[in-house]
């Protein structure tokens, strides 16, 4: 899969950079492991209403704190919630913790809505898991946009609802 999406990439004439690294799990983790690379680190979240109708893969500055009961009013999806592991499989072909925007482009079917909190939309760029937990690229926020359309999957923006601290 993450050779598929270097090749898509490249056939898109999208530039990044890349980084390897162990395996990361948390924010917390990547922002120890990870150099200062160009672009805005993303917080990922795949979730899914009550009913396991509707799902939503989210991202937000990682340092946020989502919301989720305030987001799912924002989005009409009653009963938001994180979805499962096997629907993360399913939906997006990954496992949990490699939870990437860039796993839009497995989801053929397009049964997941994109929703890119404004705060990252301003960025220049982004940084995200090429569809693994071990690497990191950095895009430009606006090639980013053009692949998430490519894939049929126009991201929504909107102030994704933070939690108080």
């Amino acid at each position: 899969m993450e050779h598929a999406l270097y090749r898509l990439l490249d056939e898109q004439r999208i530039p990044y950079q890349r980084f390897e690294h162990p395996p990361v799990y948390t924010c917390e983790e990547a922002a120890r492991l990870i150099p200062d690379l160009p672009g805005a680190e993303t917080k990922n979240l795949f979730l899914c209403d009550a009913k396991g109708r509707r799902h939503f893969l989210v991202a937000v500055p990682a340092a946020a704190a989502v919301d989720i009961n305030a987001l799912g009013e924002q989005l009409g999806a009653k009963g938001l919630r994180f979805a499962s592991a096997e629907r993360l499989k399913s939906h997006l072909g990954l496992e949990p913790g490699s939870v990437t925007l860039l796993a839009a482009v497995n989801d053929s079917a397009r049964l997941v809505e994109v929703v890119i909190d404004a705060e990252l939309a301003a960025q220049q760029a982004l940084l995200c898991h090429p569809l693994v937990n071990t690497a990191t690229l950095s895009l430009a926020m606006a090639d980013l946009e053009r692949l998430l359309q490519h894939s049929g999957h126009a991201p929504l923006i909107l102030a994704v609802p933070r939690r108080m601290a």
